[in-house]
């Protein structure tokens, strides 16, 4: 998402952010990145990578590791050989090689089966249940046009789903405010929070209920990072957006990106905050330092507009930063789609400096030593 309101989403049939701002499409096409065989590490070794380590349109991606070892990814809607695919699943047993597996959201939900908006899932798993949060456009959009958005919730037994609605809305707004949800279990307090925004709004937190399905009775939603509001091109905060939260002691480490994710106007980055508490008050890393700005990724070589990431730490311990750019080569699924438009999943290495961390020369084009 951006400054212009667009996302990457299934082409032309679907109703999209473009509905709001500026009009673009997305397809998904090409088969997933595979490993020769001279990739594949011997015992005790980590694999070797190269970017992107799936290189088909799968914008926003959420990564778990569920209770078997195996990855998940799961992305904002797209396309699977000319039919819609709600919210994109892939697998993978390495980080490195991933096989996409289907649809985990294949049954729209009752207020929302007319419409085709389905945007940055994240999925949370506790005690045999996987949750997906995710935002859609409910059917009363379509003669209301004030109304936007909605965060959603669906459950599964399975990690790839399917998954099952539960009903109705978490909350629903205006334009695309309720976008981006992350749920996030603190490991120092045992509550569980649910990150979203923003729609030129601030990112927020608020408490969920012990059913994980509703917000918690009494609590409200807690502001955290705002947009700066300013005609300056180049700053990156003029709309955030994106939540992910990880904990590394003793900070609570907020990624977030802005400020527009694509499209000919494409100007996009991740960008980092740190707090003592997983419900701030949170510092930005140009706050802390003086940088010119919080971004830990950037444009580079031929990669465009990074960002919308998600972090998973890998079995020595060391974090690894998935997120979605675009190939200047390929910058397109499909020729009538607009420039920028086709984000492919990346990942690379994050390390600490000074309490804050850092992608060393990402986004990386070069092959590199993977996870282990």
């Amino acid at each position: 998402m951006g400054t212009d309101g667009t996302t990457g989403v299934a082409p032309r049939a679907m109703t999209r952010r473009c509905a709001l701002l500026l009009a673009m499409g997305l397809c998904a096409c090409t088969a997933p990145a595979s490993r020769a065989p001279s990739d594949v590490p011997a015992a005790g070794r980590a694999a070797t990578y190269t970017n992107p380590v799936l290189d088909v349109d799968f914008p926003d991606p959420t990564v778990i590791r569920a209770p078997d070892g195996t990855f998940y990814a799961y992305a904002t809607q797209g396309e699977r050989d000319g039919a819609p695919v709600n919210i994109q699943v892939a697998r993978s047993a390495d980080l490195v090689t991933w096989e996409r597996v289907g649809d985990a959201l294949p049954t729209k939900p009752r207020w929302a089966s007319r419409t085709q908006d389905f945007w940055a899932p994240h999925v949370s798993h506790h005690e045999g249940t996987y949750y997906l949060y995710y935002s859609a456009k409910p059917d009363a959009a379509l003669s209301d046009s004030t109304r936007g958005l909605c965060l959603a919730v669906a459950t599964a037994s399975r990690p790839e789903g399917p998954f099952a609605d539960k009903g109705e809305p978490l909350q629903c707004g205006a334009g695309f405010i309720n976008i981006d949800p992350m749920a996030f279990d603190d490991p120092t307090t045992g509550r569980r929070l649910l990150y979203w925004g923003s729609g030129f709004e601030a990112i927020k937190v608020q408490e969920l209920a012990p059913d994980r399905v509703s917000f918690a009775p009494g609590s409200r939603p807690v502001e955290l990072i705002h947009p700066v509001p300013t005609a300056d091109s180049t700053d990156y905060q003029r709309l955030v957006e994106g939540a992910w939260v990880t904990y590394r002691a003793p900070f609570y480490y907020l990624f977030y990106s802005g400020d527009n994710c694509c499209g000919p106007r494409a100007h996009y980055a991740a960008l980092v905050a740190r707090s003592r508490s997983a419900t701030g008050p949170f510092q930005t890393l140009a706050q802390a330092t003086g940088a010119r700005t919080s971004a830990i990724l950037e444009q580079g070589g031929h990669w465009v507009a990074p960002g919308h990431n998600s972090v998973i730490r890998d079995a020595g311990g060391t974090d690894w930063i998935f997120y979605h750019a675009v190939d200047a080569r390929r910058p397109r699924s499909d020729p009538a789609d607009d420039v920028n438009t086709r984000r492919v999943m990346l990942m690379d290495r994050l390390e600490y400096v000074d309490g804050w961390p850092r992608v060393d020369r990402g986004p990386s084009s070069e092959r590199r030593p993977g996870p282990r």
